[in-house]
């Protein structure tokens, strides 16, 4: 699967957004943990990337509200990517 450079580009201002206001604050945890785990920040950004893709992908799916629990959850789980 091609990637698109514009949705990576989004995802990873989204993140950045979080982290810079500490909101929600299990984005900063996770990624000092992973950090701390041995995993570059690029490396971390992109794991945290991915679960917030997921959390939006289930969103739009399922025509619901952000899902607090459910993203807390996948970020705590972390390497270990959710399934769709």
């Amino acid at each position: 699967m091609e990637e698109n450079p514009y949705l990576k580009s989004t995802i990873l201002e989204v993140f950045e957004n979080q982290l810079q206001a500490d909101d929600p604050p299990i984005v900063r945890q996770t990624f000092d943990r992973l950090i701390a785990e041995g995993y570059s920040e690029v490396e971390a950004k992109k794991l945290i990337g991915c679960v917030l893709s997921i959390e939006i992908f289930e969103i739009l799916k399922k025509q619901e509200s952000y899902n607090d629990e459910r993203y807390t959850k996948a970020l705590n789980r972390l390497p270990k990517l959710p399934r769709l």
